[in-house]
């Protein structure tokens, strides 16, 4: 018995919730940090804030599709486990970077903002 299709089907739903609930997350999270770089612009902030979501998305759905193919049959359910942990760690791990990422970016232009307000 060939265990592809179950595979993908258990893949594609966890990777998309996991990459939406950390959408959400730095979504409702990173606002704050948007309105304080924006000096208090909140219609800045959160057009930026929906800009980032959608490029999060992008990126990470796009790479869970991109690297759905799995090679090598799939016939027995350590194999299933195996594929999905693999593929499943993955994701988490990019998405475990692209948070860390976000939040260096985050900090370092709020130090820049505070840096322009001292300045004036």
């Amino acid at each position: 018995m060939n265990y592809s299709i179950l595979t993908y089907g258990i893949y594609l739903p966890i990777t998309v919730i996991l990459t939406v609930w950390v959408a959400k997350t730095l979504f409702n999270n990173g606002r704050i940090f948007l309105v304080d770089i924006f000096h208090g612009n909140d219609a800045l902030a959160d057009s930026v804030n929906k800009l980032l979501i959608v490029g999060f998305y992008l990126i990470n759905v796009g790479y869970a599709v991109f690297t759905l193919q799995i090679m090598g049959e799939i016939d027995t359910v350590q194999v299933v486990i195996e594929k999905l942990s693999l593929k499943i760690g993955a994701i988490i791990l990019i998405l475990g970077a692209m948070h860390f990422f976000n939040l260096f970016v985050f900090f370092r232009l709020r130090n820049r903002a505070k840096a322009e307000v001292a300045a004036q």
